[in-house]
């Protein structure tokens, strides 16, 4: 079974806001229940238990309802600030501000909060074919830093380049920082240098990175960044090598979103990944191109 997986829009990866770890891994958890091959409305419940998040970030003391409880609640007053332009590549820019989730049900018997989605959130998390970035839940799920987990979408999102260069006033932005660490050094080092310690230590990608100035300023960031090893959900579907163990893997079996692991491999491009090919399937099926390669 597929671990579970995180799809957002690149314009929500991009997105300006502030949450805290504890914040980030109920609304990731949640985003990972949000089905890709159906449309769902903002009367979906979707719920997180204390014994889910323990679980997900392998700590040996578990997660207090309260906390997670309190948690919900500050999440519940969020906002993210959503920039996009008109028609995806018009000339002016537009930003939405929104709220996360619109409602939040307790059930402390059972250790769990139900959150359910904005109405304006939904389409930056479903029916999601193209400009959307994706990776395994389990790859952030023992971050601790709010920077690492956001610094790792980013450069999830250029996975495929390996490089990405930011400017340091966008992602300064981008985080919410406000005022605090105006000074390049604080910056780095309270941001920076122990997001990408993280990533490197608990995700599947290895990063480095430099400064760039523009003329004495310091102004960009370059992060290069690669796979540690093409193993478990982020292997690509096509072009898959012969397995070394008898431990089986995604596409030996099964099936995604109803369509056959044989089919979805035969169709995958390469450096594809499955699920990414059986949601491509899944919107060809519904322009009649299903047999087009």
């Amino acid at each position: 079974m597929q671990p579970p997986q995180v799809i957002k829009s690149n314009a929500l990866i991009e997105a300006s806001y502030r949450l805290t770890p504890a914040e980030q891994r109920i609304m990731l958890a949640c985003i990972a229940q949000v089905r890709r091959d159906q449309p769902i409305t903002d009367e979906v419940l979707y719920s997180v238990s204390a014994a889910d998040i323990a679980k997900m970030t392998r700590s040996h003391s578990k997660t207090t309802y309260d906390e997670l409880a309190k948690a919900a609640l500050r999440l519940k007053r969020r906002e993210v600030w959503l920039t996009e332009r008109a028609n995806g590549d018009g000339s002016h820019e537009e930003t939405l501000v929104t709220g996360w989730v619109q409602s939040i049900r307790y059930r402390k018997h059972e250790g769990r909060v139900e959150l359910r989605f904005t109405k304006d959130m939904l389409p930056y998390l479903t029916q999601l074919t193209e400009q959307f970035t994706r990776y395994a839940l389990e790859d952030v799920a023992k971050m601790t830093s709010s920077h690492a987990i956001r610094l790792y979408e980013l450069l999830a999102q250029w996975r495929g380049a390996g490089k990405r260069e930011v400017e340091i006033d966008w992602l300064r932005e981008a985080f919410q920082l406000g005022d605090k660490y105006p000074a390049i050094k604080d910056f780095k080092r309270w941001v920076i240098i122990p997001a990408v310690e993280q990533i490197n230590e608990h995700s599947p990608l290895q990063v480095k990175w430099e400064q760039r100035k523009t003329g004495r300023r310091v102004t960009h960031l370059t992060f290069t960044f690669n796979e540690k090893a093409l193993e478990g959900p982020q292997k690509p579907c096509a072009g898959k090598p012969k397995a070394t163990s008898s431990k089986k893997t995604q596409g030996d079996s099964g099936a995604i979103y109803g369509i056959p692991m044989a089919m979805i491999e035969k169709k995958a491009r390469p450096g594809e990944l499955c699920e990414d090919t059986a949601l491509r399937l899944l919107d060809e099926a519904k322009q009649g191109r299903v047999g087009e390669k």
